[in-house]
């Protein structure tokens, strides 16, 4: 029982949970002995109470038999990264700054899930203020590697499978990296898709909560039941995220793809620039390769003045009062940010915006872009957690993005494959990636 449930997507164990196939109790029980024979070597989770993870699950297990209407997620235990705030469980963004922090609520993105009938599993390891230093979290691909970061511990939990799904969230390239590097679905919704209440602040323009799952119709139904407009967030004004998992379902004809290779594409390795270029040319779909225009080339710098002003104004606090507990490059970051002017800052807003009408007027043509997800497959630890230039430009103008793993690199190791789309355009992405998903696994 443990093996079949284990290896059943989030639908089907929602669907399951909610007719009475199996209870939330050996579901959550079977997760459980997944972690206590992974977690060892992998250490995907900064927080876990298992006696309060099965008290939960047996609560959902007699809510069920009380025979009231159950929410769509009934039962479904979920990582959430630990810059997420839990009202019942420690929220310490990965530094000792805030060790033992416990917030008074949960963010909103939390509320909902559990609204759904989710159960939060644990909080899942992130670099240091999600930022670039390492959390000890290890790719459970191969230990000797990393799983990218910032959401290092909900990518890899998931890719363990130690969790069906997990919360991430991305300010440059945290969830894009890390699902390639672990071989799984990372989906970054466009900006204001998910509200971020009660999740750890970097930029209002860059920040965004996403999904890590195994495949794009899970994904789906989480970012569906927890997306849309919430009042203390004013980039989802206006945003719905109904009819998300009906895209990823619906099936129809051939989708017509941009493959971009982007400014940046000598940084991947020639194996990978390789895989991509294969990728592109075998594909039984309509592809047009397309040049981004050359105002692109300074998407990296764009992102740079607009992140680190942000970090410099969102850890100021922290930067006075515990400087010493922090890793050397987030000072430095913090040190650049507050040297930016209003003037530069101003600059990068408006550049930013011209390059989201440059992108909006050529995605317009195509059901999404191809682009790669990383450079390459995950280094090994000593190197660090990744480079994430190839989710930079996609993050800087809040485009939905997500990363499929359908191609091998060095060693065998998951390289994964990117879409893109324009703005406000995630049901027409989550359709071609789910149609890519089905055809890449049929022609395999």
């Amino acid at each position: 029982m443990t093996r079949e449930l284990l290896r059943l997507s989030a639908r089907e164990l929602t669907s399951g949970l909610s007719s009475g196939a199996w209870r939330a109790t050996d579901v959550m029980a079977a997760y459980l002995a997944r972690i206590e024979t992974c977690e060892s070597a992998v250490r995907a989770w900064a927080w876990i109470d298992r006696d309060k993870a099965m008290s939960d699950a047996a609560r959902a297990d007699k809510f069920r038999a009380s025979g009231a209407t159950l929410g769509s997620l009934h039962g479904l235990p979920i990582g959430v990264k630990d810059i997420i705030d839990t009202a019942d469980m420690p929220t310490e963004y990965g530094t000792p700054i805030h060790k033992g922090r416990r917030p008074k609520a949960d963010a909103t993105i939390v509320a909902r899930l559990r609204s759904a009938g989710a159960i939060i599993l644990g909080k899942t390891v992130t670099s240091e203020h999600a930022v670039y230093v390492a959390g000890p979290t290890r790719n459970p691909l191969d230990i000797a590697r990393t799983p990218g970061g910032s959401s290092s511990g909900s990518a890899a939990a998931v890719a363990a499978g130690m969790a069906p799904v997990a919360l991430a969230t991305q300010t440059n390239g945290s969830i894009i990296r890390p699902a390639s590097f672990c071989g799984v679905v990372g989906y970054k919704p466009g900006l204001g898709l998910l509200p971020r209440t009660g999740i750890l602040k970097q930029s209002t323009l860059l920040d965004h909560p996403g999904i890590v799952a195994r495949n794009v119709a899970d994904a789906a139904l989480v970012v569906e039941t927890i997306g849309g407009e919430e009042t203390g967030d004013e980039q989802t004004l206006g945003s719905s995220a109904a009819g998300l998992l009906e895209a990823a379902l619906q099936k129809g004809p051939r989708p017509r793809f941009a493959f971009v290779r982007g400014p940046y594409w000598r940084r991947a390795d020639s194996q990978t620039r390789d895989a991509y270029e294969a990728f592109a040319s075998q594909l039984d779909a309509e592809v047009d390769v397309v040049d981004l225009p050359s105002a692109f080339d300074s998407a990296v710098e764009i992102l740079g003045v607009i992140m680190d002003s942000g970090i410099a104004r969102a850890y100021r606090e922290d930067f006075a009062s515990a400087r010493s507990l922090m890793a050397d490059v987030l000072v430095r970051i913090i040190e650049h940010g507050r040297s930016i002017s209003a003037v530069e800052l101003l600059d990068a807003f408006a550049a930013r915006e011209e390059l989201r009408r440059l992108f909006d007027a050529l995605a317009a043509a195509y059901d999404a872009v191809l682009t790669p997800a990383a450079c390459g497959v995950a280094p090994f630890v000593s190197e660090g957690t990744g480079d994430p230039i190839f989710a930079t430009i996609w993050t800087l103008i809040g485009a939905p993005a997500i990363t499929l793993p359908l191609l091998k690199g060095a060693g065998g190791l998951p390289l994964g494959v990117q879409l893109v789309a324009g703005t406000r355009q995630d049901a027409r992405l989550l359709k071609a990636a789910a149609w890519l998903e089905r055809a890449w696994e049929g022609s395999s």
